[in-house]
């Protein structure tokens, strides 16, 4: 069961899985492949767009997303060491979650910036449509948090406030705010959070349209220009968003996350001033 009181919403039944056969499926994994199709698709359309390669597309994607879900993996256990060490069997075992989204970014990134330097390609120009890609693939891929009842934020009443039972969600996300306005409706008792999924999978949506803009109607003046306003905006959202959850993988009391997206702003900022001067593809 989930609520969305102040919307009038009720989800009596949403399930983590689909069974097939013998076989069950996570909706999480579902949402995770329907953002790279989505991406993929879009990426591969805005490259058809610019007259370039498609060939070095299907490249790109099948590294990117090896290296994506590699160091979405790394970059979770590395900030919940406490949590692995020792049990190096658990690092492996990414069917019980634990996939940070600024791992997947920079491990797809770092896979396109070495494709690029092996066949002597623009790092910029195939970025950019990474980067579409990307805003499309996270809009989508955020729902995966909605079907596992996690990421959300802490408690409010706010228009969007989202409900759920207790017992559906890890012990370790409910904090004493939470608790403390714990409500017990037909026998369940509920946690009311800002459903912080909802919010990135909006700011994406927005994102993207911004981007699609700028690659199909607006100046595309060069090269890194989508791939900087992509960073810019995502950094910019994640540190809001970020703010509110539960669940932050922090180093002493600050957001790892947190972190990362000032920085993204500060840099991508800095390379669209220096990039768009300098007026000329890279």
């Amino acid at each position: 069961m989930i609520d969305f009181p102040h919307l009038g919403i009720h989800l009596e039944r949403v399930g983590k899985t689909i069974t097939i056969g013998n076989i069950d499926i996570a909706y999480y994994g579902i949402t995770i492949a329907l953002g790279i199709l989505l991406g993929a698709v879009l990426a591969f359309l805005y490259a058809r767009h610019t007259g370039q390669d498609l060939n070095d597309y299907e490249n790109v994607l099948l590294l990117g997303i090896v290296f994506g879900i590699i160091c979405a993996r790394a970059y979770y256990v590395i900030f919940s060491w406490e949590d692995y060490k020792g049990d190096w069997k658990s690092i492996l075992n990414i069917r019980e979650g634990g996939l940070a989204i600024y791992g997947g970014v920079i491990g797809a990134f770092l896979a396109v910036f070495v494709y690029t330097r092996v066949k002597k390609l623009s790092f910029l120009q195939i970025a950019d449509a990474v980067a579409i890609g990307f805003a499309a693939g996270q809009m989508i891929g955020r729902w995966g948090n909605f079907f596992n009842r996690e990421a959300f934020g802490e408690y409010t009443d706010s228009l969007f406030a989202m409900r759920l039972p207790v017992d559906a969600v890890r012990s370790g996300d409910i904090t004493e705010k939470m608790s403390a306005h714990a409500q017990e409706i037909d026998g369940v008792r509920m946690i009311q959070v800002h459903p912080t999924f909802l919010y990135e999978s909006l700011w994406c949506l927005g994102l993207l349209i911004i981007l699609l803009i700028v690659a199909y109607k607006g100046k595309h003046y060069f090269r890194g220009q989508i791939l900087f306003i992509y960073l810019f905006g995502y950094g910019l959202g994640r540190v809001w968003i970020e703010s509110l959850r539960t669940d932050q993988l922090k180093v002493g009391p600050v957001a790892v996350s947190q972190i990362l997206s000032a920085v993204l702003i500060v840099l991508s900022a800095v390379m669209y001033t220096v990039l768009s001067r300098k007026g000329k593809n890279s």
